[in-house]
């Protein structure tokens, strides 16, 4: 299984307890849904607790796929993570960072492990378009948390 890595990084004007809060708002989840994406929350998260599970049936290209995710770990208003145990993807863990810079800023990380189905022919001819998505809302996640954030 080949092991890709993306990572997100962005600093966000405000404290970190702030944005790990939005983070674990009920509402979170689904507003960081992008628009572009024909989705459905199945079952929300009810916490970022370990063991707290996530489904959500989302559209890609013509077909229909169940996503299912469990958190894996939680260090409250630093970090939290989950696993992928359904999906697109053969392997995912994705950690969610919080760590603070001063009083009233904060650098939001997503740093993600990934493993694309067919393994090496899965990473050539899938890797480019699954690097552009994983930027593409990864980058409106963050703009998202910082208007929330503001």
């Amino acid at each position: 299984m080949t092991i890709q890595h993306f990572q997100k990084k962005s600093t966000i004007a405000a404290s970190a307890a702030r944005v790990f809060a939005f983070h674990e708002a009920p509402d979170a989840f689904a507003r960081l849904q992008p628009p572009w994406q024909t989705s459905e929350i199945i079952q929300p998260p009810t916490s970022l607790a370990v063991g707290t599970r996530v489904v959500l049936r989302t559209k890609i290209g013509p077909l229909w796929q169940t996503i299912e995710a469990e958190h894996v770990e939680y260090e409250a208003g630093h970090m939290f993570a989950d696993r992928m145990i359904k999906g697109p993807f053969r392997y995912w863990l994705h950690r969610h960072i919080v760590e603070p810079v001063s009083a009233n800023e904060c650098i939001l990380i997503d740093d993600i492990d990934y493993a694309l189905p067919l393994g090496p022919l899965g990473a050539f001819f899938g890797g480019w378009f699954a690097r552009r998505e994983l930027q593409r809302l990864f980058e409106y996640r963050h703009e998202a948390t910082r208007a929330a954030c503001r």
